[in-house]
């Protein structure tokens, strides 16, 4: 391999040279005045700043779904994104349905979207485009089959402008993921709706039964820098479970958040599906169906829960409750980063997923790095917080972090300490046109600062980088 010595020893090369290895350490221009068009690492809307040290900029650690948090990351100059994997929809569910493991559609969707921005003709482009694509939802399903051979036979237009080598990497895990699902033809994969990153991120986790090996892979081919991590690190599928004030349940982030018509098609139960201590509920009462085409456009209108959600829990597949331990560098990162978000989107089965876990509330009440601790507010409730004011969301947190699967409790003899709200939250940050009322006063008296930014109906990155340096002047 061509390129010159390092002072660590390590040959360099041009990221997107056809002769590179896909394993090449991502490098940053040496020089900042060289040629737009050969450099290429700026995150898409961000000039640069998540690779340029910045010691006014505080390092963040942020707890987000897939959709949710992608309009706000180059809000972020140096950040570690922590991801749930239950979402048991859309192209996620016809994967876990047949091959199982943990859902990869919140981390494609971060991943791709972290791809480092680069010209049209790019190879790093041409990449984004094939793992950001998806088969059509509206074909049939021999049709979009016959799109997926395309792609995995090398024929689909997507491969154009694809340096072989990168190309051959990424077909070779599709061939792998199509020959898994061979093994299990009885049940019929449907095609449609599924998106190619999701494809190739599961044949990598399947592979190396490794999901941090998998997205180490796809930063490696993309020269992503992100730091991206499961919140769970399991080769299972996870599967969530809600607790309504009127005592029903309801399984699976699907259930809970946007559920199916009761008359699609359902999963013929297989009695040769594995089940673990952290399992999904793959043969339980609420599993997966096939072939869920839920679309996010379908958020906006939604049919609310006939109780509101008291707890969120994780279940195996025998439907039992289970405490699943978080991934140790989550741990690692809320002590030793600067300032904890929360961000905006679903609440139930985005971000009260990655708090639900042995030893969260610990290391983010205890942490002696962590300056802030900063909530995001959605600008408007949906079906999981239908009806909620800013202090519900609040204490809907709070209250997570405190519940008893978490460390033991702190008091003497038999008193039952919790930690106070400001030990979990710092800051409130909400949009001026927010349709979720916000009391100021009442959530000033629980100990947390309200800033209200300019914006109506979501938040962008322009907006929550303002918030974000308000709150770090005020803490540093």
């Amino acid at each position: 391999m061509e390129g010159s010595s390092t002072p660590t020893g390590l040959a360099v090369t041009q990221p997107n040279s056809p002769g590179s290895s896909v394993f090449d350490l991502p490098i940053q221009p040496t020089n900042p005045a060289a040629d737009a068009s050969q450099t290429q690492f700026p995150i898409a809307d961000v000039d640069r700043r998540d690779f340029l040290p910045d010691v006014d900029q505080p390092s963040c650690i942020l707890i987000s779904g897939g959709t949710g948090g992608n309009a706000i990351c180059s809000a972020f100059v140096n950040a570690c994104y922590i991801l749930p994997v239950s979402d048991d929809g859309g192209s996620s569910s016809e994967i876990i349905r047949v091959l199982g493991g943990p859902s990869i559609g919140d981390i494609r969707s971060r991943l791709v979207r972290l791809i480092p921005s680069a010209p049209a003709s790019s190879p790093s482009e041409a990449i984004r485009r094939l793992f950001a694509h998806r088969l059509s939802s509206k074909s049939s399903e021999r049709e979009a089959r016959d799109e997926w051979r395309d792609i995995v036979e090398g024929r689909s237009k997507l491969w154009k402008g694809i340096p072989s080598d990168r190309k051959e990497t990424i077909r070779g895990f599709l061939v792998y993921f199509e020959s898994e699902l061979l093994k299990r033809a009885h049940k019929n994969f449907d095609f449609r709706n599924g998106s190619i990153g999701n494809y190739f991120l599961a044949a990598a986790q399947g592979f190396f039964r490794s999901l941090p090996s998998a997205i180490f892979l796809f930063s490696s081919i993309t020269n992503s820098q992100a730091h991206i991590l499961p919140v769970i690190v399991t080769n299972h599928t996870v599967t969530i479970a809600a607790e309504l004030a009127d005592g029903e349940r309801l399984v699976g982030q699907c259930e809970i958040s946007h559920p199916m018509p009761l008359d699609s098609p359902s999963e013929v139960i297989d009695e040769e599906t594995p089940v673990s201590p952290v399992d999904g509920l793959v043969e339980f009462e609420s599993s997966p169906r096939q072939n869920m085409l839920f679309e996010s456009v379908s958020k906006g209108s939604y049919e609310p829960l006939p109780a509101h959600i008291q707890r969120l829990y994780y279940i195996n597949g025998y439907g039992m409750e289970i405490h699943p331990s978080p991934n140790g560098e989550f741990l690692s990162n809320l002590g030793s980063r600067d300032v904890l978000v929360y961000s905006c989107g679903s609440l139930w089965t985005s971000i009260i997923p990655c708090l639900a876990l042995k030893g969260i509330a610990s290391a983010i009440a205890r942490s002696h790095s962590l300056r802030a601790k900063v909530l995001l507010l959605n600008a408007e409730n949906d079906r999981e917080t239908d009806g909620y004011t800013a202090a519900d969301y609040v204490r809907a947190i709070v209250q997570t972090l405190n519940s008893s699967y978490s460390e033991r409790t702190f008091g003497l003899g038999s008193a039952n300490t919790t930690y106070p709200i400001s030990a979990f939250i710092t800051d409130l940050v909400y949009l001026k046109g927010s349709r979720i009322p916000v009391d100021v006063k009442a959530i000033t008296a629980m100990g947390v600062r309200c800033r209200e930014v300019e914006g109506e109906t979501r938040f962008d990155a322009d907006a929550v980088a303002l918030a974000m340096k308000q709150v770090w002047t005020d803490v540093k």
